[in-house]
């Protein structure tokens, strides 16, 4: 494809439901004039409790959607297939394929003073000890505690994001981490940025939040800025959501992460 028409292609996103629709939103906000294609795996979610090679088909499939459909660089929006099949996606594709988890680590070290790392995310993140392997082979001098926090993402999904209920599982989930003093904690779900607000009022300002959502859409751009692929159309960018099973619930959700201007949810088969 010559290098005009791949600026104008768009950008491809891909998460195993809704929660990667944060790393979407968080794109649109920081290249307002790009063109996304979004895949959601609703019918095979969640991947972070499955194998990691099945985790690692599930993406393939996931990418090889998004590439029939002419995008010009593929995002992971989950941090289990980013930790599960990130250097596959990148040896068999031809297009960019950029994850969730590097951007997260680099922001992470990005402040000298950060000495205490706490990260939460699903089971399948935090057992791949992807992220813990990568800040620590940065910095061994760091402190790094995990938890998996399970629970999180069906109170997210319900839309229960204030809800004392979410709160009181929050704060048992946290205590450990807070306990042994982190500075900095890594929301390594894309769900979890919905929680932005409510862990700022727990946690009083005393903690820095890193999460995979904003940190992604900045690689992103920094990607397409280095490749000379942004978008240099005036009119208008395009949306297109697509997800593997279309239930109510699911597009609820996927107005409940973008707003109404998310346009109409379209049937995806792999």
């Amino acid at each position: 494809m010559p290098a005009k028409d791949l600026r104008s292609a768009p950008l491809g996103v891909f998460d195993s439901g809704v929660g990667g629709l944060t790393v979407v939103r968080a794109l649109r906000e920081l290249l307002p004039g790009e063109s996304i294609i979004y895949l959601g795996d609703t019918a095979r979610v969640p991947y972070g409790s499955k194998s990691p090679d099945t985790i690692r088909r599930y993406a393939v499939e996931d990418t090889q959607f998004l590439t029939r459909l002419g995008v010009k660089a593929v995002v992971a929006a989950c941090n289990t297939a980013t930790a599960h099949a990130l250097q596959l996606l990148q040896s068999t594709f031809r297009v960019p394929v950029i994850g969730v988890l590097e951007p997260g680590v680099e922001a992470t070290l990005a402040d000298p003073a950060c000495q205490r790392v706490g990260i939460i995310g699903t089971e399948g993140t935090i057992r791949s000890s992807a992220y813990q392997y990568s800040l620590a082979m940065r910095r061994p001098d760091l402190r790094i505690h995990a938890a998996a926090t399970p629970l999180l993402v069906p109170f997210i999904e319900e839309g229960w994001t204030e809800h004392p209920a979410l709160k009181a599982v929050l704060r048992d989930y946290l205590k450990p981490l807070l306990d042994k003093g982190v500075d900095t904690l890594v929301l390594a779900c894309t769900h979890y940025p919905l929680l932005i607000p409510v862990l700022k009022k727990m946690l009083g300002g005393k903690i820095r939040l890193v999460d995979s959502a904003s940190t992604c859409a900045a690689h992103v751009r920094s990607l397409l800025d280095s490749h000379d692929l942004r978008r240099a159309a005036k009119s208008k960018p395009s949306l297109e959501i697509y997800l593997t099973d279309l239930s109510e619930k699911a597009e609820v959700m996927v107005r409940r992460f973008l707003g109404d201007d998310a346009g109409k949810v379209k049937m995806a088969v792999l």
